[in-house]
């Protein structure tokens, strides 16, 4: 590999899913897109842009029990090694699959490069860990697109396969249903500490590149109907989107939410993302805190998490209860 004569996060303005673009924005600049979308007759439109899902969704009608997912991540970089974060957007991009319920089946790469400033050994790394991932997924990694840009950025868009009738929405939660989280929270804060002092988190970079696809399984073997992934709106971002597609209000216990090692510390010693106040400058008004949860719990809640885990509308094994779904109250959130 090249040897790198300054760290690669530094070309970047933001890292992962902290570079979204802010959620209340984001929304009004899809609104007028919100219309019915043509006729097809090879394949009707299940889950499209209504609800904010991880992944567009068509129902082939010929076959009428299988449907298409297809899906695209892509963001700068979180680490400074190329190939953990290869790696870690590969993992990413998959997740959106698995958390609809499906199995991917094909990527392609998305890469943007500065290819008068950083050397392409380098890139060449960023692919091999994407191709790495994506071979430990079983998922072929096959072609994609590149750009010449100032700013690198790496990604991939994924097709995946799944039940129509088995599919994990953010639409389908339902009152008196637990809410269970599958990765431990504080992704953003550490993966800013490390752009801003060097610092490695060998533990935050295995749970980014950890799959999600165990936790999809799971999710469905036990029934579940409802699921998202928690990733650039945080958890709190994540979950308002589901209990307001619901029609219900999500309540989480602050207590029972789990968070990696020196998160806390990291968050109090202000490594915090803009990402972090967007989200909770969304969320926050639609969300009702009790007395007793202070600001740095709010901002944890909110910080933007780069290939987080799964938030299932039901148990599943190994992953920690952290709220529940109850009949909607005046607010889409409350955090006890």
């Amino acid at each position: 590999m090249a040897v790198m004569t300054s760290r690669l996060t530094s070309y970047a303005h933001g890292g992962g899913c902290a570079c979204k673009i802010a959620p209340g924005e984001l929304e009004r600049m899809v609104a007028g897109l919100l219309v019915p979308p043509p006729s097809n007759p090879e394949a009707r439109l299940v889950v499209g842009l209504e609800d904010g899902d991880d992944a567009a969704v068509v129902s082939l009608t010929a076959a009428g029990n299988l449907a298409v997912l297809s899906t695209v991540d892509f963001f700068t970089p979180v680490v400074d090694d190329p190939f953990d974060w290869g790696r870690i957007a590969a993992a990413n991009a998959l997740s959106d699959i698995y958390a609809m319920g499906g199995r991917p089946i094909l990527g392609v790469n998305l890469l943007c490069w500065p290819r008068d400033v950083l050397p392409l050994e380098l890139a060449t790394e960023v692919l091999r860990g994407g191709l790495a991932v994506a071979t430990g997924a079983g998922v072929p990694l096959a072609g994609g697109h590149s750009v010449d840009d100032p700013e690198p950025k790496y990604g991939l868009a994924v097709t995946g396969l799944a039940d129509p009738g088995r599919l994990l929405r953010n639409d389908a939660g339902r009152a008196g249903l637990p809410l269970s989280l599958t990765k431990p929270l504080g992704l953003g804060v550490l993966n800013n500490r490390h752009k801003a002092t060097g610092e490695v988190f060998p533990h935050a970079i295995d749970c980014m590149v950890a799959l999600n696809a165990a936790a999809a399984a799971a999710a469905l073997a036990a029934g579940a109907v409802c699921a998202t992934d928690i990733t650039g709106f945080g958890l709190l971002g994540h979950v308002y989107k589901l209990a307001r597609a619901s029609g219900v209000t999500a309540v989480i216990d602050a207590a029972s939410v789990p968070y990696l090692a020196g998160a806390r510390e990291a968050a109090a010693a202000g490594y915090l993302s803009g990402g972090t106040h967007r989200n909770l400058s969304w969320a926050g008004p639609h969300t009702r805190f009790a007395a007793g949860i202070g600001e740095l719990d709010r901002l944890l809640l909110a910080d933007p998490q780069t290939s987080g885990g799964l938030l299932i509308a039901g148990e599943i094994p190994g992953a920690p209860v952290v709220g529940e779904l109850v009949p909607r109250g005046e607010f889409a959130v409350e955090v006890r």
